[in-house]
């Protein structure tokens, strides 16, 4: 039995670990490494980061209200974006967790070093053990202690604040803006990531009292508080120093405390920054070991992981797995590299937090937060944005680690996500959903202009279901001399169930095609004999159809281009033609029937003609996506000419019943449409106990390069009868996009 994690950090707790998780490297490091940058205008661009960050703080207070839960940012891109990203998000944060925290310690050890002399690394990784042994004694004792490291980081931070204000130059200021731009905008990239930990609270959210009112007041009020004491002490520290004498140190901040404020200011300061780094470091691994933690309970980690300790209360694998991995950084790893690819990491994270809010909303998943984001969506928006160009100007080291990340990441997630986790994210459902609506609506668009009474009209052979237009419309049969009576037969009337709702006419055109060296009036005079006995025979099954029927011959010395002229010409609707089996050779040198369904201005409709005898057991086939209009459209119009009904092919699985897809509700959505009988069918779960249909009509895509080279007949399984595969005119293919979102999302 899963043990839940105990509600028992209130606001002070959730202040104290937000603000320790910030007040960190990003005081007492980075702005020696902002200053080369951008000189004097590292004060404004902290304050620009801190900006910056609010649409993120934001996003993912609404998102905490919501989904109270460890794992915070994993949970939010995870439930809004899908496993996958989820899976990115909770390795890739994890990651940067880790390393900013033992960036933390690293960091505050040259500090320590001004009063001491002691080895660096021991000192760091006997830290990260005591701050690992805290954590897995219970959360309550962590919040606590992060509560003390605070009160007395900030009254020091205070002192040398108040200390200090009295003895800035305004000359320092000086050249202000002399780094120009793009000065600015680096800097505001790298210290960026002081403010990461505004967030990290989120991870933690599930051992929050009254997470609704307590986690947004932490959030953003752990922000403003931070912005303005990072703004300020950047300020006194720039204002109170010579000009270079800061950038580039490990311990600026101390240097400054030396101007001002003597030894005592010095001490007051290693004091200051040894507990602000400890206290990162302790909110470090107190929130990254929630993300393996709650990916473990999404079965996205192994289980082991998401046990938590009978004794203490607390998740101790995930911590355990968390501290293993902070003293291999420690002890081997290049930090300061590492932690500008975690940092990378963390923008593309709170880019990603604000579009999981969008997935949220415009999703159709339960989802009701205790407070809603203002100004959306155009603050995600904003933030989504803003968080890449960002990610632009951390340099090409750290964004190629970041691809690093994330290809591992996925790797992970196929080899072991994948095979164990079905659902989908919000975003993923709210596309399907879209794509979903929009096929139906085409469907309906398309019957409703070609009058098969699609939406559940009553409709039988000898009824006239639309007036007859100022144009007539016709559906051209295109025969050759190789076609008996009998498949022309099956091809009129397959044309005739097509164009009788509208009281239309089928044109029968049989196209003779004769070498280019005989004249075509020599051999036009040779056939007019023959012409007035096909035109009879064709004309005389004009009450058999029950449309009007008209007949002619063309003799050219190329049949594809006189179809499409034809075609042209007349302005018919579709064309009804015979798809004779092809060789591979045929198809890579050019079909000419390929031709003419690239460059008819019409729908063409190619059959396997094996019979056409009141067909009543009409199929329509297609791929994973939804089935192509004019497809379900054809397979109705034959159906409803015939009293029959339309069976809905689909490739596999449960005959609609996954909740993972949406092809369940589509297709009952669509029989529900159809203005006859219609029923559902798994290829694979109904097998052979499919009955033979009378007629399949499946899609055709020119587009596809199996079914260029290789497929005559396309069906899977072969269903034994009469085969119509339907090419909607150049007008009616779907956009690029349209078929992506088709592929991606359905």
């Amino acid at each position: 039995m899963t043990k839940d994690l105990e509600r028992d950090l209130g606001l002070p707790s959730v202040l104290a670990i937000s603000i320790g998780a910030m007040i960190g490297s990003g005081i007492f490091i980075l702005p020696a490494l902002a200053l080369e940058i951008a000189g004097p205008a590292v004060v404004l661009a902290y304050l620009l980061a801190g900006l910056l960050v609010v649409p993120a703080a934001v996003s993912k207070s609404e998102m905490a209200t919501a989904m109270p839960e460890a794992g915070g940012t994993y949970i939010y891109i995870e439930r809004g974006m899908g496993p996958l990203l989820g899976t990115v998000a909770g390795v890739g944060t994890w990651f940067s967790l880790s390393f900013k925290g033992a960036l933390a310690l690293v960091g505050g050890v040259p500090y320590l070093l001004l009063l001491f002399d002691l080895p660096l690394k021991p000192v760091a990784l006997g830290l990260a053990a005591v701050l690992i042994l805290v954590n897995l004694f219970g959360a309550k004792q962590t919040g606590r202690l992060q509560l003390a490291i605070v009160v007395v980081m900030l009254a020091a931070l205070g002192w040398f604040a108040a200390g200090s204000t009295s003895r800035v130059q305004p000359t320092n200021f000086g050249g202000f803006f002399d780094a120009g731009l793009g000065g600015l905008v680096a800097a505001t990239g790298l210290v960026f990531v002081s403010y990461a930990g505004v967030t990290k609270v989120a991870s933690v959210a599930e051992e929050v009292e009254n997470p609704g009112r307590n986690i947004p007041l932490g959030i953003l009020g752990s922000l403003v508080f931070t912005t303005l004491l990072y703004v300020f002490i950047v300020a006194v520290l720039v204002g109170i120093t010579d000009p270079g004498t800061v950038a580039g140190s490990l311990t600026p901040v101390a240097v400054a405390a030396e101007v001002t404020l003597g030894q005592a200011g010095v001490v007051a300061v290693i004091v200051a920054a040894v507990l602000a780094l400890i206290s990162t470091a302790n909110a470090g691994i107190l929130s990254s070991s929630r993300y393996p933690f709650a990916m473990s309970r999404d079965a996205l980690a192994p289980p082991s992981l998401s046990t938590v300790s009978e004794r203490f209360g607390t998740p101790a694998n995930a911590i355990t797995l968390t501290g293993g991995m902070l003293l291999l950084l420690i002890a081997f790893v290049p930090i300061l590299d590492i932690a500008k690819l975690a940092s990378a990491f963390q923008i593309l994270v709170f880019a990603l937090v604000n579009l999981a809010v969008l997935a949220f909303r415009e999703g159709s998943v339960e989802y009701d937060p205790d407070f809603r984001s203002p100004l959306y969506p155009w603050l995600q928006l904003f933030g989504a944005v803003t968080g890449l160009l960002l990610l632009t100007q951390m340099g090409t080291v750290a964004l190629t680690g970041a691809v690093v990340i994330i290809v591992g990441s996925v790797v992970w997630y196929l080899w072991y996500v994948r095979p164990r986790v079905s659902r989908e994210g919000a975003a993923t459902t709210a596309l399907r959903r879209r794509v979903t609506r929009q096929a139906l609506a085409d469907v309906t668009s398309l019957s409703a202009a070609n009058g098969t009474a699609t939406g559940g009209q009553e409709t039988d052979r000898t009824a006239v279901a639309q007036p007859r237009s100022e144009a007539t419309p016709e559906v051209l049969v295109a025969l050759t001399r190789g076609v008996d009576d009998s498949r022309a037969r099956s091809l009129l009337a397959l044309a005739a169930d097509i164009v009788r709702p509208r009281d239309g006419r089928v044109v029968a055109v049989r196209f003779e095609e004769v070498p280019d060296q005989v004249p075509l009036t020599d051999e036009a005079t040779v056939q007019s004999a023959a012409d007035l006995s096909f035109e009879r025979r064709i004309e005389s099954l004009e009450p058999e159809l029950g449309v009007e029927v008209e007949a002619d011959e063309i003799v050219s010395h190329d049949t594809k281009h006189a179809l499409v002229n034809v075609a042209a010409e007349r302005g018919v609707e579709t064309v009804v033609a015979e798809h004779e089996p092809l060789r591979v050779r045929s198809r890579l040198v050019g079909d000419p029937i390929d031709w003419v369904v690239r460059h008819a201005p019409c729908d063409v409709l190619l059959v396997d003609n094996l019979g056409y005898d009141s067909p009543e057991r009409v199929v329509v086939s297609g791929g994973s996506g939804p089935y192509p209009p004019l497809a379900v459209n054809v397979a109705e119009a034959i159906a409803v000419g015939n009293d029959g009904t339309v069976g809905l092919w689909q490739p596999g699985g449960s005959d609609g019943e996954d909740p993972a897809d949406n092809l369940g509700e589509y297709r009952s959505t669509l029989s529900q449409l159809l203005s006859v009988p219609a029923e559902t069918h798994s290829l694979l779960s109904d097998g052979g106990a499919l009955k033979r249909p009378d007629v399949h009509v499946r899609p055709g895509d020119p587009h596809r390069i199996r079914d260029l080279l290789f497929a005559d007949r396309p069906t899977v399984p072969n269903p034994g009868c009469t085969t119509v595969t339907v090419h909607p005119q150049p007008s009616r293919h779907p956009s690029l996009g349209r078929r992506f979102l088709e592929w991606a999302f359905f």
